[in-house]
């Protein structure tokens, strides 16, 4: 009888590398196939399906994303937008905008009332976690400013002590306000508060208040549609970072990957020389990272749930970075590219590899 515990130890032992080889590729198999699930779950589907692209824009900040008399939108975030559904479906112009305030927009991403926000919305770490957001790529590097009528003779921040500032309810730019007055000692400001952008402006117009606050560039976007823009100076002070880019829905790796990847396709075009112009002479080259790029080699797309080509159909519709940024921001509201330059040209822009 003392030998029947041995027999068993003895097949037990034969048996558990079986075992554990088996376990090991069925957890494989299921790995994958909750990969091709969360796929067939997520958004990309849904937009794939459904043949538009709903982006959530401001529509009231020229260079960004600006809505005019024709109901025609334009801009560096309306190009974002562009970009995703030349990517999609091959056409640049199937996308539905939907104009959000700073009130609505993260609702609107997670009700599913847009697939996608681009919408001049800076990325902290309350938004990316408590508020259910996903940040892709920064695509404009940012800083708060404040800008004031050359009649009120103020020069710094310091000098709006006991006056009334115009600021976006919210938005980052009430709290950033309000530390730096506390850290600079500035005290009995007033901030006069309003809903969405147009109103905002309008109340500095109309002197309901000495200073506006808001982000430096969409100052100067703004700035260039007032009746009398030089009569207005933007001060030489930075309140805050403000890294600006595209925002989905928190827990959907598929269609942020797609959104994310996009992005990223704008600065590696740039970053290659690849532009709007050139791109089918590019078909024919003999560099690797090139032809991965253009989907001629590879199957990155197909990886995605994307067609391979889908960097090319991007660039040859909307075109790279640096053409966006010329086309809504460098050449009519005249700001540099500072820290929005590629990183290979001291600037912060960078993608991964394209692999």
């Amino acid at each position: 009888m003392r030998k029947v515990p041995s027999l068993i130890l003895t097949t037990l032992l034969l048996i558990l590398p079986l075992t554990a080889c088996n376990g090991e590729k069925t957890t494989n198999e299921t790995t994958t196939g909750d990969n091709n699930q969360s796929t067939a779950n997520s958004r990309l589907e849904t937009v794939k399906q459904r043949g538009t692209l709903i982006c959530g824009v401001n529509g009231e900040v020229p260079g960004f994303s600006f809505v005019d008399e024709k109901g025609q939108y334009s801009g560096l975030d309306v190009d974002v937008c562009r970009a995703i559904a030349a990517a999609l479906f091959g056409d640049a112009t199937k996308v539905e905008y939907r104009k959000l305030s700073a009130q609505e927009r993260f609702s609107a991403v997670q009700s599913g009332e847009v697939d996608v926000l681009s919408r001049n919305t800076t990325w902290t770490l309350s938004r990316d976690t408590a508020n259910g957001m996903e940040f892709t790529p920064t695509v404009f590097y940012d800083g708060q400013g404040l800008m004031v009528t050359k009649a009120s003779g103020v020069t710094k921040l310091e000098g709006l002590g006991g006056k009334s500032i115009c600021v976006l309810a919210g938005t980052t730019t009430e709290q950033n306000l309000a530390d730096q007055m506390r850290k600079r000692g500035v005290k009995n400001y007033n901030p006069v508060v309003s809903d969405d952008v147009d109103t905002l402006y309008a109340a500095y117009q109309e002197g309901r208040c000495e200073g506006v606050t808001a982000d430096r560039s969409q100052l100067v976007a703004r700035r260039s549609i007032l009746p009398k823009p030089d009569d207005h100076v933007i001060l030489d002070v930075v309140l805050s970072k403000e890294p600006l880019g595209p925002a989905v829905k928190n827990g959907d790796s598929a269609w942020f990957d797609t959104v994310k990847w996009v992005t990223f396709a704008l600065f590696e075009a740039e970053e290659l020389g690849i532009n709007s112009q050139n791109v089918d002479k590019f078909e024919t080259s003999e560099d690797p990272n090139v032809r991965r790029f253009l989907g001629l080699d590879d199957k990155l797309g197909e990886g995605m749930g994307l067609p391979n080509d889908f960097a090319a159909s991007i660039i040859k519709q909307v075109g790279n970075y640096g053409e966006i940024y010329d086309r809504n921001i460098g050449k009519p509201l005249g700001l540099e590219r500072g820290p929005n330059k590629l990183w290979t040209d001291g600037g912060l822009l960078y993608s991964p590899p394209f692999r």
